[in-house]
């Protein structure tokens, strides 16, 4: 998302109605079971859109085995043009999906719902710099315990308060997911250095 969304911003992004929290976030334990239900959206993708999809991966913290996780599968969806509704946004309806946000101003991303899945499909364009920022994200969370361990404090901190829609919850893991991800990024670069 782009920087930190008021009320006035979420409604210019959400289509349909914009559905408030008011509460805690639910936070559960690493389900075994999320990379088949990502298998199985990803099937459902695959056969709904065929060679439209350029990238597809489970991203998020349910994608990183033993870090606790909102109960909702994230995937990464990259098509040729996300602002190109028209070229994907049917053919996923038809399999279910349900367009809820619209971002033009950050990066053309758009999200959809599954309609008997608890899923956020992200969708960006090729060469999206943020398709990078996930999976690079996701893997350092898989292989760093310190990291994984810090995120996972704080977003059980943070569940704990009650807010007003999810997206504030998200918007106060900024902080520590910029931090996580500066260090992932000069790991990598300190790697790509190394002959």
């Amino acid at each position: 998302m782009l920087g930190r969304m008021d009320e006035d911003d979420l409604r210019a992004v959400t289509i349909g109605e914009l559905r408030p929290l008011a509460g805690t976030i639910e936070l559960a334990d690493y389900d075994p079971a999320w990379p088949a239900m990502f298998a199985r959206e990803a099937a459902r993708i695959r056969a709904a859109l065929g060679d439209r999809v350029l990238v597809l991966e489970h991203v998020g913290s349910t994608a990183v085995p033993g870090l606790a996780a909102k109960p909702k599968i994230d995937i990464l969806l990259v098509v040729e043009s996300s602002a190109d509704e028209a070229a994907y946004v049917p053919a996923l309806a038809a399999a279910g999906y349900v367009l809820r946000i619209r971002e033009p101003a950050w990066h053309e991303h758009r999200l959809l719902e599954g309609a008997d899945t608890a899923i956020n499909l992200h969708v960006f364009s090729r060469g999206c710099p943020e398709i990078d920022r996930m999976i690079r994200f996701r893997d350092w969370l898989r292989a760093n315990d310190a990291d994984r361990e810090l995120y996972a404090r704080t977003k059980r901190e943070l569940a704990r308060r009650t807010w007003k829609y999810t997206q504030d919850y998200a918007d106060a893991k900024t902080a520590v997911v910029e931090q996580i991800f500066a260090r992932a990024l000069a790991a990598n670069q300190a790697g790509a250095a190394t002959p």
